[in-house]
């Protein structure tokens, strides 16, 4: 798998119009399933979790986590077991029906399925002694793969030739790419976050990380929250695909290209701005989410 991933210029006829130009940096074409930020994640933790002897890697997520897929096919490639603590018990009779977590079983991870409650508290002593009391002994990746080894990883996203641009993009979830970004990132740098979630709380988490304070989070295209998307967005998606030949998740980074087109039509960045936005991969997650708009009788994203 190689590490440096090539910037794709975007050309599109708003960007001409507000004389903005706009990057893409095609980090998922690091890996088919270990793509973008998860292998950058997921890098010094494997190195971690095979110095320190352990056998079992185990995390935490959701039915559709391009998280718990890329531990899955990382753990089988370099010899861990690896066991999904997922969210919501009812999945329990029906996962067989989901994309992620099928591609996850057949890369050889075992579930372990848990109500929504018990997972709000999935950091508890107790979850986690008795987790170690069915599995083993387990290197702990958290949610989201974020923790001071990933974040590591994720500095390693943007390149010394990066710093001709003005502002640096990226979805956020957990907050650990933006953190590893931030820290990254050149002093003449503002780095802009588009989380995928409601709401303001990601703050104070990715402060732990980040502490330069050259980031802001742009909290306007959420489109609901994790996982939600809009026939709109759909659209936005499969017309961007159109003209570039780009496929976008809809859970990161489609919304992150939706904001920063708005925020480029708005005029919020001046004439003559460089920006380079991070492709964070997840494409993995497209397969689930047509079938849930399928069954919802919306368009579908293009594959």
């Amino acid at each position: 798998m190689g590490e440096v991933t090539k910037n794709q210029e975007i050309n599109l006829a708003i960007l001409a119009e507000k004389a903005v130009s706009l990057v893409l940096k095609r980090e998922d074409r690091i890996h088919p399933l270990i793509s973008g930020n998860k292998y950058r994640k997921l890098k010094y933790n494997l190195e971690e979790a095979r110095t320190k002897g352990f056998g079992t890697l185990l995390t935490f997520g959701g039915a559709f986590s391009n998280h718990i897929a890329a531990t899955a096919y990382a753990g089988q490639l370099h010899g861990f077991k690896t066991v999904g603590v997922i969210r919501g018990e009812e999945i329990a009779e029906k996962w067989r029906g989901n994309g992620t977590l099928k591609l996850a079983h057949s890369h050889g991870m075992e579930f372990n399925f848990i109500s929504r409650e018990a997972y709000r508290n999935k950091d508890s002593k107790a979850l986690l002694a008795g987790l170690e009391e069915r599995f083993g002994k387990f290197y702990l990746l958290p949610e989201g793969g974020t923790n001071a080894l990933a974040i590591k990883g994720c500095e390693e996203i943007l390149t010394p030739d990066d710093a001709v641009f003005d502002v640096v993009c990226c979805a956020v979830g957990t907050g650990g790419t933006i953190a590893g970004i931030s820290n990254a990132a050149h002093d003449s740098q503002k780095v802009l976050g588009f989380p995928a979630l409601k709401g303001d709380f990601l703050q104070e988490d990715i402060c732990k990380f980040a502490p330069r304070g050259n980031w802001k989070l742009i909290t306007d295209y959420h489109f609901g929250g994790y996982a939600k998307l809009t026939e709109a967005l759909v659209q936005f998606i499969n017309d961007f695909n159109l003209k570039t030949q780009i496929p976008l998740d809809p859970v990161y980074t489609g919304k992150m290209v939706y904001g920063i087109l708005d925020l480029v039509k708005n005029g919020y960045f001046p004439p003559k701005t460089k920006i380079l936005a991070i492709h964070t991969g997840g494409l993995q997650g497209i397969a689930g989410m047509n079938q849930s708009l399928k069954k919802k009788n919306l368009p579908l994203i293009n594959i």
